[in-house]
């Protein structure tokens, strides 16, 4: 493969992971050949058949549905689900709402626990590191400590925010430099969905 080749290769499996990340679909024919400069659907075509044998995409009826972020079996990865926004009454890994599985070094997600990708929205929590469009790792369970940053259900509708427990009353803080964003607060059967344990850009080039 000639260098020409190659970048050409790295260029669009960049913009597809970003496209991924930021929108939950892949790109077209003709706008991966806005990034090449190829002039017709089968130019497209061709680097997208080089990526999927070399393993960084995955294709289903013509659709991309997985990438990866290392070349496979460079490290040790597990696939995990990334949810973008959640309807309101649908469970958040109801299939409907996952976008993509993305593959995350067991570096930080480890075996034995489940985790879901989140796409973070908003500035309740920015002095907390998480910023509009981050991708939250998050690790599934239903109770957290008093600090951790959780994932949170509200009326069936997930917020991130920093848990606080008090006797029978559970607060939600977030932590903004924005003043609206204000502590939520709720009884004990608070439906804590996960614990986020890492923090991932949204352009993760």
């Amino acid at each position: 493969m000639n260098k020409n080749t190659r970048d050409k290769d790295i260029a669009v499996l960049k913009f597809i992971r970003n496209m991924f990340i930021n929108s939950g679909i892949g790109p077209s024919l003709r706008e991966i050949n806005e990034v090449t400069g190829g002039k017709s659907p089968r130019s497209a075509s061709i680097i997208l058949d080089r990526l999927e044998k070399d393993g960084f995409i995955k294709r289903e009826n013509g659709k991309i549905f997985s990438i990866a972020f290392e070349k496979p079996n460079s490290v040790s990865t597990i696939n995990i689900p990334l949810v973008g926004a959640v309807p309101c009454g649908t469970p958040m890994l109801a299939e409907q709402n996952i976008e993509t599985y993305i593959p995350v070094s067991t570096a930080l997600a480890k075996k034995g626990s489940n985790y879901f990708l989140l796409r973070a929205t908003g500035d309740s929590m920015n002095l907390a590191g998480i910023n509009d469009k981050n991708i939250l790792l998050v690790r599934q369970q239903e109770t957290a400590d008093n600090g951790e940053k959780v994932v949170a259900l509200i009326d069936e509708e997930a917020t991130v925010k920093i848990l606080e427990k008090k006797d029978d009353v559970v607060i939600l803080r977030p932590r903004s430099t924005n003043p609206i964003h204000k502590p939520i607060i709720l009884t004990n059967n608070c439906k804590i969905q996960g614990v986020v344990v890492a923090v991932l850009p949204s352009d993760l080039n």
